[in-house]
C-alpha cells in the first residue's frame, strides 16, 4: 500500500492544479444536487419489533379512521383573580379559537368547555385543534397564524402556550458550533506549526472534505432514511479527523523538508508514511461506525453510514488534496531553523534529543503513574453505576423555546402524567364475556388501581367492538424511573387480565415506545462493545506484531468508554455543572448514547494508539530498547497526537453551544471521551505500561508472527526501498 500511496503522493503534487479544482469541482457538484433535490430529513427513531411498536401497529389497524391529522394544542392560563369560566376570560378564549377556524386547513377544534379539557382549579385548559393533513404537513403559513393568534390571546391578558404534534422548532443545519470548532482549531494549529499558512492547510481540506460529505448526506436524504442529527454526527467527527489527518500528513513532511529533502520527493515520501497511517486509522473509524449498523437499530445504522460516508470522504481528501496543495506552496512551508544555542545548551539538548520532559517523567515513575490513572478512572466512572436511558423530552429543552413552556404550563395544571400519556390497546377477541364492553370496563378499574395511576380514561371501542383503547395518565413525567415501572406493571398485569378475562394489553404511546427503545438499546451495548473488542483484538495484534499491546490497548479503550459515560451521567442525568456547560435541564442519558459512543471513541482511540504506539514499534525495531523507543516516541509524535487530541476536543465541544439537546449532550460526551483518551490513556497510561512491560511488550511467538498478515501501517517499506534504490545506484557509480 505504502508504494502505491507514494506514486499518488508524487502524482499529486506534480497534478497539483488538477487535483485541487477537481475536488473543487465536486463541491460544486453535489452543491447544485442538493439544491436541485433540496433535503428530507426523518426524524423518526422507532425501532421496529418492539412491543410500543407492534401495539401501535395494531392501533393503527383497528382504528383507521382515529384522528391521523396534525394537532396542535393552545394552552390557556386565566388571568390572576379569574378562572376559565369567568366570562370575560371565557370570552377571549372563544374568540380566539374562532380565530382559528379561520384558517382552511383545520379540520376541527375541540374547545376545552366542551371537551373537558379543564384542569381541577379551573386554571388552566387547552384546545385540541386538528388538521386535515399529518403533523410534518402542517404548512408554516398555519403554524404562523397560530403563533399570532397566541400572541393576540396574551394581549388580551391570557397566558397562551402552544404545544402538540406539530413541531415548531428544528434541528439547524450548521451554524455557530462548525465556526466555533474551526476557530479554535486554526489557533492550535497557529501556536503547533508557528505559520498561519501551515496551519491554514489542514483547516482548508478539512471543510473541503466536510463540505462534499455534508452535501452527499442532504442528497441522499431524499433516498434513505436521515434523521438530521446523523449530519450533526457526522459534521463533528468529519471536521475532527480532516483537520487531524491533515496534520498528520503535514508534519511528516515539515520534518522531512528539515532534513534537507526536496519538496516532491517529501510530499511522496510524507503520503507513504503518514498517509498510510491515515489510510489505515481512517479505515478502522469507518468500520467503527459503519459497526453500528449490526446494532440492528434503524436510526443508528443512519448515523453510522452517515459519518463513515464524511470520515471517508475527508479521508480521501487527506491522501490526495493535500498533496496537492503541499506541492502548491512548496519551500514556503519549510519550517524555520532554530537559532544557535551557547555549548552548554548544546549539551543538554544532545544529551536529550531523543526524549522530553513529559517521556522521562513517565518512564522515571510508571508504577506511581498507573495506579493514578486507575484511580481517576474508577472515581470518574462510577456514577455509571446508577445510569438511566431515555430520550430527551420537551421538558429537557430551553425554557425560551415554545415546547418547554407548553409542557411546564400543562404539568402545572394537569400533573406531570399530562405528558407522557400511555395508550393502552385491549383485545377483546378472544373475551369469555358476551359483550367485550364489559370485560373493558373491569380492565380499565384495574389499571386504575395500579400504583402512579392519576386517571384511566374511559375505553373507546373500535367499530367492530372487539378492541379497545384507553388512556392512562401517569403521575410522574415521561422520563421518570416511576413511568417506565408503571410500563412494566401493566405489561405484568395483562398476564392475569388474559388469564381471567381473555383480554389481551398492549402499552404503547411515545413513552412507552421511547422506554422500549432504551431497554433494546441497553440490551445491544455488551454485544456491540464485545464485537468491538474482539476486532479490536485481532486488528492490533496484526498491527503490532504482539500480544499484549493489543491487550494494554483495549483495556485502555474500555477505560476510556466507562470514564466518558461516568462522566456523562454526572453531568448530563445528575445536573452537576449543567449551567457552565449550558445544558437547559438534568434527565436520563440520550438512550442511543452509550451504543455511538462505543463506536465513535473506539475508531479515535485506535487513531490515537497507531500513531503513537506504531512509532515506539518502528524506534524498537530499529534500537532493539525499549525505553529509548517509548522516550523517542513521546518526543516525536507525542506532540502531534497532542495537537491532534485539542483540535478533536475543541471541535467536538464547539457543539455544546447547538441549541438542539441531543447534539449538546453528544458533543460533550465525545469531547471528555477524547480528553481522556488522549492525554490519560494514550499518553500517559500508555508509555507507563510500556515501561513496565520492557521487551516482553513486543513478543509474539514465531509460529504466529509466520501466520499473521503483514500491515505496513508506517510505510516504512516504502522507505527501505527508497533507500536500496539508492544504495544500487551508489555502487553502480
Amino acid at each position: 500500500m505504502a508504494k502505491y500511496l507514494y506514486k499518488l503522493g508524487e502524482w499529486a503534487s506534480r497534478k497539483r492544479r488538477q487535483v485541487f479544482f477537481g475536488w473543487i469541482a465536486i463541491l460544486l457538484v453535489a452543491a447544485i444536487g442538493v439544491g436541485s433535490v433540496g433535503i428530507t430529513f426523518n426524524d423518526d427513531m422507532s425501532i421496529p419489533g418492539t412491543k410500543a411498536e407492534k401495539a401501535m401497529d395494531v392501533m393503527n389497524k383497528e382504528f383507521p379512521h382515529g384522528e391521523s391529522g396534525g394537532q396542535i394544542k393552545l394552552i390557556f392560563k386565566a388571568p390572576e383573580g379569574q378562572t376559565l369560566e369567568s366570562s370575560s376570560t371565557h370570552q377571549k378564549i372563544q374568540d380566539t379559537l374562532d380565530l382559528a377556524l379561520n384558517d382552511k386547513a383545520v379540520e376541527s377544534i375541540a374547545n376545552p368547555y366542551q371537551a373537558g379539557t379543564i384542569s381541577k382549579n379551573k386554571k388552566i385548559g387547552y384546545a385540541t385543534i386538528t388538521y386535515k393533513v399529518s403533523a410534518d404537513k402542517v404548512t408554516d403559513a398555519s403554524k404562523a397564524k397560530i403563533k399570532g393568534i397566541a400572541k393576540l390571546a396574551e394581549k388580551n391578558g391570557v397566558q397562551t402556550e402552544i404545544g402538540g404534534t406539530v413541531a415548531f422548532s428544528h434541528v439547524k443545519i450548521g451554524g455557530t458550533s462548525e465556526l466555533v470548532g474551526i476557530v479554535i482549531a486554526f489557533g492550535i494549529l497557529v501556536f503547533t506549526f508557528a505559520s498561519f499558512l501551515v496551519a491554514g492547510l489542514p483547516i482548508i481540506t478539512a471543510i473541503i472534505g466536510l463540505g462534499i460529505g455534508a452535501m452527499g448526506i442532504l442528497i441522499s436524504s431524499n433516498f434513505f432514511s436521515v434523521q438530521a442529527t446523523s449530519l450533526s454526527l457526522a459534521s463533528m467527527i468529519g471536521l475532527a479527523v480532516g483537520i487531524d489527518y491533515a496534520l498528520f500528513i503535514i508534519s511528516r513532511h515539515r520534518q522531512q523538508l528539515a532534513q534537507g529533502l526536496n519538496v516532491r520527493e517529501s510530499i511522496a515520501r510524507a503520503t507513504a508514511t503518514a498517509g498510510s497511517a491515515v489510510l489505515f486509522a481512517g479505515l478502522t473509524v469507518i468500520v467503527a461506525l459503519c459497526g453500528l449498523s449490526v446494532v440492528g437499530i434503524p436510526f443508528l445504522t443512519s448515523m453510522g453510514l452517515s459519518a463513515a460516508f464524511t470520515v471517508l470522504i475527508v479521508m480521501l481528501v487527506s491522501i490526495t488534496l493535500v498533496p496537492a496543495l503541499l506541492g502548491m506552496f512548496g519551500h514556503r512551508l519549510s519550517p524555520k531553523r532554530k537559532k544557535q544555542v551557547d555549548s552548554k545548551k548544546s549539551l543538554v539538548v544532545k544529551k536529550n534529543k531523543d526524549s522530553n520532559k513529559w517521556g522521562r517523567f513517565v518512564t522515571r515513575y510508571p508504577v506511581q503513574i498507573v495506579l493514578v490513572c486507575l484511580i481517576v478512572t474508577g472515581i470518574i466512572s462510577s456514577p455509571v453505576l446508577h445510569m438511566e436511558l431515555g430520550l430527551p423530552d420537551n421538558g429537557m429543552k430551553s425554557k425560551e423555546t415554545i415546547e418547554r413552556r407548553a409542557y411546564d404550563l400543562m404539568a402545572e395544571g394537569f400533573g406531570d402524567g399530562i405528558n407522557g400519556p400511555l395508550v393502552v390497546v385491549l383485545d377483546g377477541s378472544r373475551s369469555k364475556s358476551p359483550d367485550a364492553q364489559v370485560s373493558f370496563t373491569k380492565v380499565a378499574k384495574e389499571l386504575s388501581d395500579l400504583p402512579n395511576v392519576s386517571s384511566v380514561s374511559p375505553p373507546t371501542p373500535n367499530q367492530s367492538g372487539k378492541f379497545a383503547m384507553v388512556t392512562v395518565l401517569p403521575k410522574t413525567g415521561p422520563n421518570d424511573s416511576k413511568t417506565k415501572d408503571l410500563v412494566n406493571d401493566i405489561r405484568e398485569k395483562e398476564k392475569n387480565i388474559n388469564k381471567d378475562e381473555k383480554v389481551k394489553l398492549m402499552v404503547t404511546g411515545s413513552t412507552a415506545v421511547n422506554i422500549d427503545i432504551s431497554d433494546k438499546l441497553s440490551e445491544a451495548l455488551p454485544q456491540f462493545a464485545a464485537l468491538i473488542v474482539i476486532f479490536a483484538l485481532l486488528l492490533l495484534l496484526v498491527v503490532f506484531r504482539s500480544i499484549l499491546v493489543p491487550i494494554k490497548a483495549v483495556l485502555g479503550f474500555l477505560m476510556t468508554l466507562i470514564a466518558t459515560l461516568g462522566f456523562s451521567v454526572f453531568v448530563l442525568q445528575d445536573g452537576h455543572f449543567i449551567d457552565f456547560f449550558g445544558i437547559p435541564e438534568a434527565g436520563p442519558l440520550l438512550n442511543f448514547m452509550p451504543v455511538l459512543t462505543t463506536g465513535i471513541l473506539f475508531g479515535l482511540a485506535m487513531d490515537y494508539e497507531v500513531f503513537l504506539v506504531s512509532q515506539m514499534r518502528e524506534d524498537y525495531t530499529h534500537l532493539r530498547d525499549a525505553n529509548k523507543s517509548i522516550l523517542s516516541s513521546l518526543k516525536h509524535s507525542g506532540p502531534v497526537v497532542t495537537a491532534a487530541g485539542l483540535i478533536m476536543i475543541s471541535v467536538f465541544a464547539s457543539f455544546i453551544f447547538a441549541e438542539d439537546s441531543t447534539i449538546k449532550a453528544t458533543g460533550l460526551s465525545m469531547a471528555f471521551g477524547v480528553l481522556f483518551d488522549a492525554f490519560v490513556v494514550r499518553m500517559t497510561l500508555v508509555p507507563a505500561v510500556m515501561t513496565l512491560l520492557g521487551k516482553s511488550a513486543w513478543y509474539l511467538p514465531k509460529w504466529l508472527d509466520k501466520s499473521l498478515p503483514t500491515i505496513d501501517v508506517e510505510g516504512e517499506s516504502i522507505l527501505n526501498h527508497i533507500e536500496d534504490n539508492i544504495d544500487k545506484k551508489v555502487r553502480k557509480y
